[in-house]
């Protein structure tokens, strides 16, 4: 059997073009996805994408059987491992779902993983560990902590991934810090699909443009920012799914760095463009790439959200020889491709 990765959630936004990058690097890739939050058929475009479809199995990573059966059945080399729930704001009104999902998901992953003898993970994390920042831009050395159940579920992963490496120095994971993800793959073929009112702010200035929404609701304009809303470090999903790659490539080649009595390595690295964009810088740099005027309302601050967060990049420089390529305009412009491809 050839070596073969398992993506769980792969069908999803960041999963679907990680997967993309990984057939392209000569990877074979196993999806594992119970279609929550995406559609079966990007398995479709990611092979118009590549050439190559992907193997597809729909499944809960709750699902200890299945997942012991599909290690038995394949080699499974190493697990990026994406599913999960990811909005703040419904895991401020549904923290047991987000615990659930994320935390017990994750446990049973790691227990089938274990009894695999696969220890090779490349985890997705969240900038929401590092909570309200005392510091920008934010380094991995800052402290964590969570503002919202979302947050704590990441961190609590992370936490639980540090005692694994800790009674197990066998492992070799990495922790994946992502600020904001947006953009879609150029061919506008895979790109952000939420069900229902997007949580994320790019689809939802995107359905506001393409004539799906009537306007944006814009989340508090009272932070202590340039121009009073929110302040996030935006980063193209191509640029994050090549994070990715890096990373993949860095825990199966190790280095010189890993010493030879810990052939194992914990990892944690912030992917981000180190930079930060407001709410109306975003809505005005759609507004240009699309040609078409994004109407909004101010609402009351959501709970949970902080003012501003950006990323120190320098440490994904030096252990992943990465580096966000893609600008503000190139995100827009093919999360706006992508749309008017949905729209047929």
């Amino acid at each position: 059997m050839n070596p073969t990765i398992l993506v769980t959630g792969g069908t999803g936004f960041i999963g679907s073009h990680t997967t993309v990058l990984l057939q392209e690097a000569g990877f074979q890739v196993l999806i594992l996805d119970n279609l929550s939050n995406s559609d079966a058929q990007v398995t479709q475009a990611i092979a118009t994408i590549t050439g190559q479809s992907p193997q597809f199995i729909a499944g809960d990573i709750r699902d200890e059987a299945l997942l012991t059966r599909i290690f038995a059945e394949n080699n499974i080399q190493a697990v990026v491992h994406f599913a999960g729930l990811k909005a703040v704001g419904e895991s401020v009104a549904e923290p047991l779902l987000y615990y659930d999902n994320n935390i017990h998901g994750t446990n049973t992953l790691l227990r089938a993983m274990k009894k695999a003898a696969v220890k090779t993970l490349l985890f997705s994390s969240s900038a929401t560990v590092y909570g309200e920042p005392q510091a920008l831009p934010l380094t991995e050395r800052h402290p964590l902590s969570s503002t919202n159940p979302y947050g704590h579920s990441k961190l609590v992963i992370e936490q639980m991934l540090g005692y694994v490496f800790q009674s197990d120095p066998q492992w070799r994971i990495c922790n994946l810090r992502y600020f904001n993800p947006v953009g879609a793959h150029p061919s506008g073929l895979i790109g952000e699909s939420p069900r229902g009112i997007p949580n994320n702010l790019m689809p939802y200035i995107m359905q506001v443009a393409a004539g799906q929404r009537p306007k944006l609701q814009v989340f508090g304009d009272d932070y202590p920012t340039p121009d009073g809303t929110g302040v996030r470090d935006y980063i193209h999903v191509m640029d994050l799914a090549a994070g990715h790659l890096a990373a993949l490539q860095r825990l199966l080649n190790p280095t010189a760095q890993t010493s030879v009595q810990t052939p194992g390595e914990l990892l944690n690295v912030n992917l981000g463009t180190g930079r930060g964009y407001s709410v109306l810088e975003m809505i005005a740099a759609a507004e240009k790439a699309t040609g078409r005027p994004i109407p909004y309302d101010i609402c009351p601050r959501r709970p949970g959200d902080v003012a501003s967060c950006w990323a120190s990049t320098d440490y994904a420089t030096h252990v992943l020889n990465w580096r966000a390529e893609r600008g503000l305009e190139q995100m827009c412009a093919d999360a706006w491709r992508y749309t008017q491809k949905q729209q047929g």
